[in-house]
């Protein structure tokens, strides 16, 4: 059972555990229409059947081995055309946090988490809504493979395959929700240069030559950047900045 955190200001202080569900994100998301949760609330499932995914992938998870939850947020102090802003404090966030037990964590674009020659320990799921031209809420659905050993993908892998050791997945959550909410008060005092670079920092392939496809076509290119709306800036070998959406390009 997941518990009331008591070491944080607003983030864990309404939690909504679950045995079992499809998805923590609709969960939470219908709390909110049902004025049953706010921001700070926490929903975590134990079994999540149909977490979803980047591109509308499923995240599968087994049963008592993982985390998965749902933030419900405000971030009506940011414009939105700044909402990745969001994204890259919460990945900022996870990583911190998980660096302490795999310290080559690096961040895929544009919200997975991955250690490289290892393979994928987690995404990240943003859903807002907005009421007009306002953002109202925003949903931070996140997946963590922690003791999970194994895996229906190739391309994925957990903390526990990595280190060979087995975590106490409370405790863990205790520690990812104290960070997280260090990193949404970072957010909201403006330290918008500090979560970027950090976020570049950490960026899967920033800085190096790789392969992708857009398009239909193949090509070789450089990350050099990520635009304030969450676009991938990639320098090709002609010198040109081409600019990707999320659906817009892939990694080979």
């Amino acid at each position: 059972m997941y518990k009331i955190l008591a070491n944080t200001i607003f983030l864990g202080k309404d939690v909504h555990f679950l045995p079992e569900c499809h998805s923590t994100n609709d969960i939470a998301l219908n709390l909110v229409r049902q004025r049953q949760a706010d921001e700070g609330s926490v929903v975590i499932c134990d079994h999540q059947t149909k977490g979803k995914g980047q591109r509308g992938n499923l995240w599968q998870s087994h049963k008592g081995k993982n985390l998965t939850f749902s933030l419900v947020l405000r971030p009506d102090f940011m414009d939105l055309s700044e909402q990745f802003y969001l994204n890259m404090a919460v990945s900022n966030s996870i990583r911190r946090l998980l660096q302490d037990y795999v310290p080559h964590l690096e961040v895929k674009w544009p919200n997975d988490l991955l250690v490289p020659g290892f393979g994928k320990v987690g995404g990240i799921l943003i859903e807002n809504t907005f009421s007009g031209k306002e953002w109202e809420y925003a949903i931070v659905g996140i997946g963590l493979n922690i003791n999970q050993l194994e895996f229906e993908s190739p391309n994925a892998t957990s903390i526990s395959s990595i280190t060979g050791s087995l975590f106490e997945l409370e405790e863990l959550f205790r520690l990812l929700i104290t960070q997280l909410e260090q990193g949404y008060i970072q957010l909201k005092k403006g330290k918008w240069k500090e979560i970027k670079s950090e976020y570049l920092m950490h960026l899967y392939r920033m800085d190096s030559w790789a392969n992708y496809s857009a398009e239909g076509k193949q090509f070789s290119g450089k990350i050099v950047g990520i635009k304030a709306d969450g676009k991938l800036q990639v320098e090709l070998k002609d010198g040109e900045i081409a600019i990707f959406g999320l659906k817009e390009i892939s990694f080979l």
